[in-house]
């Protein structure tokens, strides 16, 4: 399999998340001003997940247009990493339905942490098929900034019961970090 058929096959499965994304966001109950206001958290939290989602894309999107080959090990990471974003509308809603309780926040950070995990996974195992020289090992180097925002997701999770928008406020931060596509592997691309 070429990587340019699996980009279109990941690309489906993003437009698909996101689109349950959005059609699980509620019209607010009255046209005050009251009623956006009582709706804003759930918003924050699909706009913190809509970043996200494009974030994996963008980089997964860079990151295969320098892998070389695909093999049976890249397609199961890939879907690893599918499984775990598409769990981000679920959470997402469980946070609404609870009101922001504690655990579904905490939640979030699990399934936010372990779709950085499967990313992870993914670059491992385009980076065994093609070679320890390949493009993409050059590129990611030892990868701090992914170690951090891993490290930062999980300390997330027992932060949530202690002060969930605290909680909130280190996934917007790791959001924050990624919001320009990986510039290593940008500028290997334009090497």
């Amino acid at each position: 399999m070429s990587p340019a058929r699996l980009e279109a096959f990941t690309d489906g499965v993003v437009a698909i998340i996101i689109t349950i994304m959005v059609l699980e966001l509620h019209v607010p109950q009255g046209t005050d001003a009251a009623s956006l206001i009582e709706a804003a958290p759930v918003f924050i939290v699909y706009v913190i997940s809509y970043v996200n989602v494009g974030i994996f894309w963008s980089n997964h999107h860079h990151m295969l247009h320098i892998t070389e080959h695909v093999d049976g090990r890249v397609l199961w990471a890939n879907l690893h990493l599918l499984f775990w974003m598409s769990l981000i509308p679920f959470v997402i809603r469980w946070m609404d339905e609870t009101h922001f309780a504690a655990s579904p926040i905490a939640a979030y950070g699990v399934v936010l942490g372990m779709a950085a995990i499967a990313y992870t996974l993914l670059q491992k195992a385009i980076i065994l098929r093609d070679g320890p020289q390949s493009r993409l090992a050059r590129a990611v180097g030892r990868d701090w900034k992914g170690k951090t925002s891993l490290a930062l997701y999980f300390a997330a999770v027992p932060i949530a019961f202690v002060s969930r928008w605290a909680a909130i406020a280190i996934y917007v931060a790791i959001a924050l970090a990624w919001l320009v596509p990986d510039r290593r592997i940008e500028s290997t691309l334009e090497r």
